[in-house]
């Protein structure tokens, strides 16, 4: 991520969850002088943005910060072998274990 990228996700990051538009990003993130300079300074660097998924956009074109995903209810654990084994003989369901095949023969 370069120099003006950062600045421009400091700037989304200060506004939490809120879609901003590209001409109000241009305009108060980073300096005065860059917005007289040049207006549309950051019109290009969000679009790249948006590609490598840094930022995220609505249906109207603003753009925010990308937001994490939610965790999923059911999670996933590893459990090792001798283990899942006993878990099988106890007669109980137990959903998400993941099994590991032996190879080697190391589990009897």
């Amino acid at each position: 991520m370069d120099t003006d990228e950062k600045i421009i996700c400091d700037y989304l990051r200060g506004m939490r969850r809120q879609f901003v538009s590209a001409r109000e990003i241009c305009r108060r993130a980073d300096t005065k002088k860059r917005w007289q300079q040049d207006p549309r300074w950051a019109i290009r660097l969000l679009t790249i943005m948006v590609d490598k998924k840094l930022i995220e956009t609505d249906s109207l074109g603003h753009y925010r910060i990308k937001q994490q995903e939610k965790k999923r209810n059911k999670r996933e654990r590893w459990v090792a072998p001798q283990i899942a084994k006993i878990l099988k003989e106890s007669g109980k369901q137990f959903e998400n274990v993941v099994e590991i095949e032996d190879e080697e023969g190391m589990l009897e």
